[in-house]
């Protein structure tokens, strides 16, 4: 959808039209001052950070260099991470700090640890000892860990405590965060022990025990939980917020769930953008940075084409006697490397929501060769169908039927055997499994196709 909006005398489209970009570098350029607030102010902070990502790249440092441009926390964190890094590079550890006061400390964290050793000590030493401690205690748990996406502000009182004590404390504590949907009960050792909803309070007599009005909590956080484990919890338990503890199940900060879509977003197009071969790159990113990134992936897809070339020219002297069979391999090789995939893609996602189990894992096989041979019959049927109208020989007609069904059946069973043995040696599936699955698929392709074909026509 796009919205006008007037700046100045400009009125423009959210979502950025060239001429508007054309605009505000130029006013970027000539460093009118009063225009780039005016256009930062009336923005909404995402729509900010979509401007300044469609800048380029020397317009964008000259952006951040005006001395009364002061980027916003709210407009930082909408910022791909890219540019993030990019960002905090030309500000100085002064500029970072008062960023990070004015951010929750889950946000404050993911922004300090893209900053260099250096820096980030020099930063951390601009702001208060508790915000320090806190960050430097975040930084301690794994990179993946529950740890890192959870906000120490969170809202707790005594089981004991009434709800008029509740109230009386939520109005006079400044120190409490500003907006929250629950609040945590927990015992005298801070164990968190249930919760109740914010309008659960305002609706309860004053007098009423706030372990009267609480609920169950279905489940904890551990600090040390991986955050695509997290994610699931929310998903199987239907979540808005969870209390996370510590090794001694004390209460120490909240994960809630638009942290929880961000981690799941951001899973899934790691996930996409791997099984392409390009990582985490971002639309951002410079041409050498996307070359450099793409360049290895690439050339392990060149290794593996040569093997299936070497399998093919295996069988040379057969295919200059029957051209038809270079003709038709591609054929064989195209559906078996598309079928492997499909079979890879669903695969995948099972893993990442932990639907794969030693319990479950031969039925789910059983399943995937039951398929590859539906699959192989049935485009077996259509191929040679296809061959026998185009070529009018029987016997090639046959020999593509064989080939696709082995192919599609070597298929299926390796777009699951691939990802879990990866899974299995602590490899990424997501990351190495397609590769290997078209290779597999190119080979074996081949092989039966050629193979078979040898035998048919030349003996």
């Amino acid at each position: 959808m796009s919205l006008v909006k007037s700046i100045g005398k400009q009125k423009v489209n959210v979502d950025f039209n060239k001429d508007f970009i054309n605009l505000f570098s130029q006013k970027i350029k000539s460093n009118d001052v009063a225009f780039i607030n005016q256009t930062l102010e009336d923005l909404h902070a995402a729509d900010v950070a979509d401007l300044i990502e469609n800048l380029d790249t020397s317009t964008r440092n000259k952006l951040i260099e005006i001395e009364a441009f002061a980027i916003e926390p709210e407009i930082f964190i909408e910022l791909n991470e890219s540019l993030q890094s990019e960002v905090l590079l030309l500000l100085t550890p002064e500029s970072i700090a008062k960023i990070l006061r004015k951010l929750e400390s889950d946000n404050a964290l993911q922004i300090l640890e893209k900053i260099e050793e250096t820096k980030k000590k020099k930063v951390l030493e601009n702001l208060s000892p508790q915000d320090r401690f806190l960050l430097e205690e975040g930084l301690s748990y794994p990179e993946d860990s529950a740890a890192r996406i959870m906000q120490r502000e969170f809202t707790a009182v005594p089981s004991d405590w009434t709800v008029g004590q509740t109230i009386d404390y939520l109005r006079e504590n400044k120190e409490l965060p500003e907006e929250f949907l629950e609040i945590f009960i927990v015992d005298k050792n801070f164990k968190p022990i249930g919760t109740v909803p914010s309008s659960r309070v305002l609706r309860t007599p004053r007098n009423s025990k706030m372990n009267s009005i609480m609920r169950e909590i279905p489940v904890l956080i551990s600090v040390n939980m991986d955050k695509e484990e997290v994610g699931l919890t929310f998903e199987n338990y239907n979540l808005v917020s969870a209390g996370v503890v510590n090794k001694d199940n004390k209460l120490i900060g909240m994960i809630t769930a638009d942290d929880v879509v961000t981690v799941v977003q951001e899973e899934a197009e790691e996930d996409v953008l791997r099984l392409a071969g390009v990582g985490d790159e971002e639309i951002t990113d410079g041409v050498l940075k996307k070359t450099k990134r793409r360049f290895s992936w690439l050339l392990l897809n060149l290794l593996t084409a040569i093997i299936a070339s070497i399998v093919i020219g295996f069988f040379q002297e057969d295919i200059e006697k029957v051209v038809a069979l270079a003709v038709l391999m591609p054929i064989v090789a195209s559906m078996g490397g598309n079928a492997g995939m499909q079979t890879l893609a669903v695969t995948i996602r099972a893993i990442a929501k932990q639907e794969i189990s030693s319990g479950n894992f031969y039925k789910i096989v059983t399943k995937e060769f039951v398929i590859g041979i539906l699959n192989g019959i049935i485009f077996a049927i259509i191929s040679a169908a296809v061959v026998q109208f185009w070529f009018k020989e029987l016997d090639l007609s046959i020999l593509i039927a064989v080939a696709m069904i082995l192919n599609m059946i070597v298929a299926g069973l390796f777009g699951i055997l691939v990802p879990v043995s990866l899974k299995k040696f602590n490899i990424d599936p997501a990351l190495a499994s397609s590769v290997f699955v078209t290779t597999i698929t190119d080979v074996i392709g081949f092989l039966s196709f050629l193979g078979i074909g040898s035998i048919f026509f030349l003996n």
